[in-house]
C-alpha cells in the first residue's frame, strides 16, 4: 500500500490521492481574467494525476495582485473564465483548487500597495498602511463565495512568503503581540469558513519560518495552527520566508518538511509539506515518517506535468491513466 496514492478527505471532498499541485504564478493574465494558458497549464497536471490542482496566487482585488499580470477573483468575468478550467480538472478525476491571495506591500503595479506597516519590501513602492482590517476581510470573503461559484472545491487561503496576512502576523512587519498580530489571518479564516459553510475544505499556508532573529519562528507557527483550526482550517499548507530579503534559508531536498512536521504533531492539525520534494519515495517517506498528510510539489511538476502517473509506476501503483494516454501504460 502506499500513502501517496491513499485518498484524504477534507470534509465533503475527498482527494483521489496526496499529491497536490502548489500555487505557481503564470504572470499571463490580463485584467485578471485567466486565459487558454492557465487551461493548458493547470488542465496538463490534472491530465497528469495530481489529486489536487491549485490555481496559482489569485487576487481576491486589484491592488491585491502581484504583478499587473497576476489573475483575480473580484469579478464576474473572473468567474466565467475560472468556470471551464475547474470543470476540465473534475473531468480528468482531479479536485480544482484555488489560493486565494493579496499581495500587500510586496505588490509591482501603478498602484498604492497595502501593509500593515509604511516601510516598504526593499525596492519596492512604499505601502499605505491598513487602519482597518474589515475591507481585508471582506475582500477575502467576496474572492472564496466567487471562486466557489467559479467551480472551485478547495480552497486555500495565503498567508505565506510575505504577503498580505504574512504581514499581519510577523513581527518584522507589525508590531503587538502574537496573539493581537494573527487576529486578521484567523478572522478571514472565521469568516470565509461561516460564509462558505461546513462542506468546503479551507486550507491555510503559512510560512512556518521568516529564517532571521527576532522574526516568526516556528513555534509561533503552532500558535497560529492551533488558532486556524479553531476557526474552520482543515489543513495548514507549511511554506516558509518571504518577509524579509536578508533571510539565511536552508535550501536543500525537503527543507521545509520539519517544519510542516512540527506543525501537525504539536498543533495536532493536518498539515501539507513542500518545497524540492523531487522523488517519489521522497514524496511517500514524508507520509509514512508522519510528516506531513499531503505532498505539495511545484517546480518539479513545471518540469513534468505527468510526475503523479510516473510515481504510481515507481511505487509499483495501479492508477487509471487518461484513456487517451492508456497505449503508453
Amino acid at each position: 500500500m502506499s500513502l501517496l496514492f491513499s485518498p484524504l478527505t477534507l470534509r465533503s471532498v475527498t482527494l483521489p490521492n496526496r499529491i497536490a499541485v502548489s500555487p505557481m504564478c503564470q504572470y499571463s493574465a490580463t485584467d485578471g481574467v485567466p486565459n487558454d494558458w492557465h487551461l493548458v497549464h493547470l488542465g496538463s497536471r490534472a491530465v497528469g494525476g495530481a489529486g489536487l490542482v491549485i490555481a496559482e496566487a489569485t487576487a481576491v482585488e486589484p491592488r491585491g495582485r502581484i504583478s499587473p499580470e497576476d489573475v483575480g477573483i473580484w469579478n464576474d468575468e473572473q468567474v466565467e473564465a475560472w468556470r471551464r478550467i475547474t470543470a476540465f480538472i473534475k473531468e480528468q478525476g482531479s479536485v480544482p483548487g484555488i489560493q486565494l491571495a493579496h499581495a500587500g506591500r510586496k505588490a509591482v503595479g501603478d498602484w498604492v500597495p497595502v501593509a500593515p506597516t509604511t516601510e516598504p519590501f526593499p525596492g519596492l513602492n512604499v505601502p499605505e498602511k491598513v487602519e482597518s482590517h474589515t475591507d481585508v476581510v471582506k475582500a477575502f470573503v467576496d474572492g472564496a463565495l466567487r471562486a466557489v461559484e467559479a467551480g472551485f472545491e478547495v480552497l486555500e487561503i495565503h498567508a505565506a512568503h510575505g504577503y498580505l496576512l504574512h504581514e499581519f502576523y510577523s513581527p518584522l512587519t507589525n508590531e503587538g503581540s502574537i496573539e493581537e498580530r494573527i487576529a486578521v489571518p484567523v478572522e478571514v479564516t472565521a469568516a470565509i469558513r461561516a460564509a462558505v459553510g461546513p462542506e468546503v475544505p479551507v486550507i491555510v499556508r503559512i510560512s512556518g519560518s521568516d529564517w532571521v532573529d527576532n522574526g516568526w519562528t516556528v513555534d509561533d507557527s503552532v500558535v497560529l495552527a492551533q488558532a486556524l483550526k479553531a476557526a474552520g482550517a482543515d489543513l495548514i499548507d507549511v511554506s516558509s520566508g518571504g518577509n524579509t530579503a536578508q533571510a539565511d534559508i536552508p535550501v536543500g531536498p525537503g527543507y521545509q518538511v520539519p517544519l510542516a512536521e512540527a506543525v501537525r504533531r504539536k498543533a495536532d492539525v493536518p498539515t501539507g509539506a513542500v518545497g524540492l520534494i523531487t522523488e517519489a519515495t521522497q514524496a511517500e517517506q514524508v507520509l509514512t515518517d508522519g510528516s506531513a498528510d499531503l505532498v505539495l510539489l511545484a517546480r518539479e511538476l513545471l518540469r513534468d506535468p505527468y510526475w503523479p502517473l510516473r510515481a504510481a509506476q515507481q511505487l509499483g501503483v495501479e492508477v487509471n491513466a487518461p484513456r487517451q494516454y492508456a497505449r503508453a501504460f
